[in-house]
């Protein structure tokens, strides 16, 4: 269980590096992050690997058509959530040709294809051997820092419901 747990937190990490990434590139507003969490975790990421990595092994056609659609799905979930329970609204894709909702696009959506199978292909081998060696003291106090965040980014927000000053409130 606690491999689960550093696949999330891998991939959360990764996310929040994609995010700054493709904000220099789009040279985008939200130049920070876009992310729930005071921390440098993106967790939409580490839920979308969740989901895939669930699904039984097979070739990289199906895993890019198939690993698109379950990130996808769980990018919709993921806003509406925020949506529903945050007031919060992390991404608007109304702009965007392919859209359902502001929520999902079609161009984002081929995007995460490709990049779960770059991630199940070579990310995933190191962050197995990764998981396979941290203690259970640090996965323990990694947890415990982990749940602080999300308790008082959760809390921040459902008092606030500003984004952006969580956002400007984050340690990076």
């Amino acid at each position: 269980m606690a491999s689960w747990l550093w696949y999330f937190w891998i991939y959360s990490f990764l996310g929040w590096l994609v995010e700054l990434a493709f904000a220099a590139v789009s040279r985008s507003e939200e130049r920070r992050r876009r992310c729930l969490l005071f921390l440098p975790l993106c967790p939409v990421y580490g839920f979308g690997m969740l989901a895939v990595l669930a699904l039984p092994p097979m070739g990289w056609t199906k895993l890019v058509i198939l690993g698109g659609l379950v990130s996808t799905a769980v990018e919709y979930a993921y806003h509406f959530c925020g949506e529903r329970f945050l007031g919060v609204r992390f991404w608007d894709y109304t702009q965007v040709s392919g859209n359902l909702g502001g929520r999902v696009c079609l161009p984002f959506s081929l995007a995460w294809g490709f990049l779960v199978w770059i991630a199940v292909q070579f990310v995933q081998p190191a962050a197995e051997t990764m998981a396979a060696t941290v203690s259970p003291a640090v996965t323990y106090a990694c947890l415990l820092i982990f749940t602080a965040d999300t308790v008082c980014s959760i809390w921040f927000l459902r008092a606030t419901g500003d984004l952006a000053e969580l956002r400007a409130a984050g340690l990076l």
